[in-house]
């Protein structure tokens, strides 16, 4: 689904499916059918309530799950059809940050160790080059060299997402995962992070996959969105355009849950509410997922599955109500 033929698509998702078999008679449909494509260069936004398989939907994309059905497309090859050689140059050119600065980081590694890891296994530098690089990364991403010997429990939260960071740029990758880099972070290093990202995007040249359930925080470094809801994509636009016009009746309700750094416009603003809790994943019902909490619902949002598609240039929802 490439939505500008003049941009250069480094990654495409099409139809990609990954379920969980819970039992004889049950299927957990994480994501089920999501397609978009991610420019070269550019920050795409992935959002949607806790739960609706944005994470599995980024780490199926980077191959650590495999997919039930669809395809991965970077760079003009299959992720999911890489033999052990092919593996391991993608993740030369692919990496991930990870959600828990605490959990992704081995605690019996140093710093540096986990840092080299990455270098070692590519062969990239060694001895003296090696160490450079790690002192290089760690002073990009705002610590000092005197960090490398030290250990994970040594840092607090907002050091350890930057040790993170520094591990997936060590080898020097073209497409970078981040899986919800700053939720495990104090508010006042999340926009620290953030800025450091954006930075590293402009000075590296790195194209992002940028997971979040902060809508804020996704609109100040996406440049399009797609907005998630159990395990299919409901819109998918640019940042602006989804921001100012949602058209999904989900997506309304999720930016209406903004706040406004205003005390007046806070107070007056209209919020809508979404009746009950987001449905399992497990067997879902036909027709729209969403049917059973949007307002809106007809007889058709219960028996047929609403496609994606473009209602204007570049703004795509899968809504049976919007035209």
């Amino acid at each position: 689904m490439e939505q500008n033929q003049n941009r250069e698509v480094l990654v495409q998702v099409k139809d990609l499916k990954k379920h969980f078999k819970v039992n004889s008679k049950a299927t957990l449909k994480a994501v089920d059918g999501v397609s978009f494509d991610i420019f070269r260069g550019e920050t795409f936004g992935l959002v949607g309530e806790s739960g609706c398989g944005k994470t599995t939907c980024g780490k199926t994309v980077m191959g650590l799950y495999h997919a039930t059905d669809g395809e991965v497309i970077f760079d003009g090859i299959n992720v999911h059809k890489l033999r052990k050689k092919e593996k391991k140059a993608f993740t030369r050119r692919a990496q991930i940050i990870f959600q828990d600065p605490y959990a992704s980081l081995n605690p019996r590694m140093t710093v540096g160790e986990i840092i080299g890891e990455g270098i070692d296994i590519h062969q990239l530098y060694k001895r003296k080059e090696r160490t450079d690089r790690i002192n290089q990364l760690l002073q990009i991403v705002g610590l000092n060299k005197e960090h490398s010997s030290r250990f994970p429990h040594e840092f607090s939260g907002g050091q350890r997402q930057r040790i993170g960071i520094a591990r997936a740029l060590a080898i020097e990758p073209d497409f970078i995962v981040c899986d919800e880099p700053i939720s495990a972070l104090d508010v006042s290093i999340q926009a620290q992070v953030v800025n450091l990202l954006i930075k590293l995007q402009e000075d590296l040249g790195l194209t992002y996959l940028f997971i979040a359930h902060d809508l804020s925080m996704v609109k100040h470094i996406s440049d399009r969105v797609g907005v998630m809801y159990l395990g299919n994509m409901v819109e998918l636009t640019s940042s602006e355009d989804l921001y100012e016009t949602p058209l999904h009746p989900y997506t309304k309700a999720l930016m209406s849950a903004i706040p406004i750094p205003d005390p007046e416009l806070e107070k007056n603003k209209t919020m809508i509410d979404i009746d009950g809790e987001i449905p399992s994943p497990i067997n879902p019902k036909p027709g729209c997922r969403f049917a059973s909490r949007c307002k809106y619902t007809k007889d058709i949002c219960t028996k047929e599955r609403p496609e994606l598609k473009e209602v204007k240039k570049g703004h795509f929802v899968a809504c049976h109500i919007v035209d």
